[in-house]
């Protein structure tokens, strides 16, 4: 079987994608991976066939011109307000600038299966021109059934699928979801474990051995706030007294490292499924990657809400008290360490994940499809 695995030119769109792409590589079924931008090999792609699709695609690009188109839509997008009207406003011109290039690709490697992520509609489209099933796989904790049906319906997809002759777009064959029942409720699709991160640098000696305080990993935040969240939780540990935590920084920027004080230490780039054991709680900037990642530690977590899905995702784990979401507060802080409740809820929702098939598990099902 040949599968052709589609995503946003965006490593955080495909890295959901991998352990399922890579599962069926190992089953001996042909695999071949189109997106491009930060999302090339050097993002994660591996061992397995990469081919560019986005090779003249420019985010900033999109995002200016619909900042401009969209002023209301963008400007909600970036308080994580922005619903179908965001999403729409920025991967409706991206998928429609994918699609000839996806539809390319579907032609002249004749895929069996097209695997898409959501966001990458242009997946969808390629397989409904070359007459092959789709499977969505979703990468993030919104409904991925309701995100790619969005961004197909939306004007520039039209402007797609009336240049290739494509009079409409099936739902998909099937839906694979990362996301636990007990976080976003019950979907119609079959539950996939989230994959771990690949290799990383080793564990620090000193992150292998009880601490007398309570570890705090603190993640760097994405985007424009890549810098801000370790510099926020440094501001609050060094302005409370009785806030007695050891905090451990991911990766920070040197000016943090050379502004922190006792109790304060750092790591370069540790894998998560290694850091987080290690530590008591972490904090990070909302995507759905480190939210899924906290909970199959069971480690509890701040999610900090911000732009796209991340105020989605933060609420999420709020809910269902295995976390908090919201602002990294000396409050905040405190219950994140010291409450029992939390701490059990991460732990629950931890055996929910190890508990859901894996990559491997699911491999056959789709095969059947072909």
């Amino acid at each position: 079987m040949r599968v052709l695995v589609v995503a946003a030119p965006l490593a955080g769109h495909l890295a959901p994608l991998l352990p399922f792409a890579h599962a069926l590589w190992d089953s001996g079924h042909e695999v071949l991976v189109a997106s491009g931008g930060e999302a090339t090999p050097a993002g994660g792609a591996g061992a397995l066939p990469f081919i560019d699709v986005a090779r003249n695609l420019r985010i900033g690009r999109l995002a200016a011109r619909s900042l401009l188109a969209h002023p209301l839509a963008a400007r909600a997008e970036l308080t994580g307000r922005g619903g179908d009207a965001g999403v729409r406003s920025l991967f409706g011109p991206l998928n429609e600038e994918l699609t000839d290039a996806v539809v390319t690709v579907a032609e002249q490697w004749r895929p069996d299966v097209v695997l898409h992520e959501p966001l990458a509609a242009a997946g969808a489209l390629a397989a409904a021109r070359h007459d092959v099933p789709a499977v969505l796989h979703e990468s993030g904790l919104f409904d991925g059934v309701a995100a790619a049906r969005v961004l197909l319906e939306s004007h520039p997809l039209q402007r797609a699928r009336a240049r290739h002759g494509v009079r409409g777009v099936p739902g998909p064959a099937m839906v694979l979801t990362i996301t636990p029942q007990s976080l976003a409720g019950a979907r119609d699709a079959l539950a996939v474990r989230p994959g771990r991160a690949g290799a990383g640098d080793p564990l620090p000696g000193w992150l292998k051995t009880p601490s007398v305080r309570p570890r705090v990993l603190v993640l760097r935040g994405g985007g424009p706030m890549r810098g801000d969240l370790q510099a926020s939780a440094l501001r609050v540990v060094a302005g409370a007294d009785d806030l007695d935590c050891e905090l451990v920084l991911a990766r920070p920027p040197g000016r943090l490292v050379r502004r922190a004080g006792p109790g304060v230490r750092s790591v370069g780039r540790v894998a998560h499924s290694e850091l987080l054991p290690a530590c008591a709680a972490v904090l990070h900037g909302g995507s759905s990657g480190h939210v899924l990642a906290a909970l199959a530690a069971g480690v509890p977590q701040l999610a900090l809400p911000g732009p796209g899905d991340r105020r989605y995702n933060a609420e999420l784990v709020d809910a269902r008290g295995a976390g908090i979401g919201g602002a990294v507060t000396e409050e905040a802080l405190r219950r994140l360490v010291h409450d029992g409740e939390i701490a059990a809820a991460a732990r629950e929702v931890r055996s929910e994940i190890a508990a859901m098939p894996s990559p491997q598990a699911r491999v056959d099902i789709v095969a059947a499809l072909a």
